[in-house]
């Protein structure tokens, strides 16, 4: 699936809760099949900066395709990077520079974090975005 085809599957999935109880249960949930990162990856390299919860995130180029593992320790944390990584791991690098992340606005999320974690969403995002750049710079 492409990164806007996944998008669309999570903005409908969102659509189907009535209030963000519902949403906020679904990305606890979400995070509980996040692809956890192998304990020798977390480390402070690997942490995200900018977050207030611990993310740790580390990615892998298999073929021309970036994949991410990643881990929280805290379980809307762990949503949030659940949702990221189900967006981008999988995808080519250029694909992962080039996306927008407007579905974020779509389904509702940065309106109903906290300003500390809307900060850690951006920093999640430019992380893996600096991944897939560093990738990228790889294949080219």
């Amino acid at each position: 699936m492409s990164i806007t085809e996944i998008q669309n599957e999570i903005i409908d999935e969102f659509s189907m809760f009535d209030d963000w109880e519902e949403r906020y249960q679904y990305m606890i949930d979400l995070g509980k099949t996040l692809p956890l990162i192998d304990e020798q990856y977390k480390t402070d390299d690997q942490l995200i900066k900018g977050c207030q919860s611990r993310v740790w995130v580390h990615a892998n180029l298999d073929g021309d395709k970036v994949v991410f593992t990643a881990d929280s320790d805290a379980i809307i944390t762990k949503g949030i990077i659940a949702i990221l990584i189900r967006v981008f791991s999988n995808q080519h690098p250029k694909d992962i520079i080039e996306a927008n992340t407007n579905f974020i606005d779509k389904i509702g999320l940065k309106e109903h974090l906290s300003p500390t974690r809307a900060n850690g969403l951006l920093s999640m995002i430019k992380q893996l975005k600096m991944y897939a750049v560093a990738y990228q710079t790889q294949l080219s």
